[in-house]
């Protein structure tokens, strides 16, 4: 394979879409929101509430007017961990019934 063709190996991302999330470091490090999306290529995700930027945009179809909207910019998952119930948790994975479920570390239990 040629250097541009080579494949590209993605580390298993123990965090998905829907989970509530506290953030370890950085600007915004204490903050807890919900996963909105999970780009596994760039190893990111958007939580709702935590690193808002200003976007300046043109006027288009969907926004007649342009102006300044603010949103959220994706965030390294290395400074997210996984809260289940109030408590921040390590995210195991194990295999029940044939099928592999992700479990909570600090009380064993299993998470959806």
């Amino acid at each position: 394979m040629k250097n541009n063709q080579q494949k590209r190996f993605l580390p298993k991302i123990k965090i998905k879409k829907g989970d509530k999330v506290k953030v370890l470091s950085g600007d915004y490090k204490g903050k807890i929101g919900v996963v909105l999306e999970v780009m596994p290529a760039e190893n990111k995700a958007l939580v709702e509430g935590v690193r808002i930027v200003s976007r300046h945009t043109k006027p288009n179809a969907k926004n007649t007017q342009g102006g300044i909207i603010k949103q959220e910019a994706p965030i390294h998952i290395s400074n997210l961990m996984l809260v289940v119930g109030n408590t921040p948790t390590r995210v195991g994975r194990r295999e029940e019934n044939g099928k592999i479920v992700r479990y909570s570390k600090k009380t064993q239990e299993v998470i959806k």
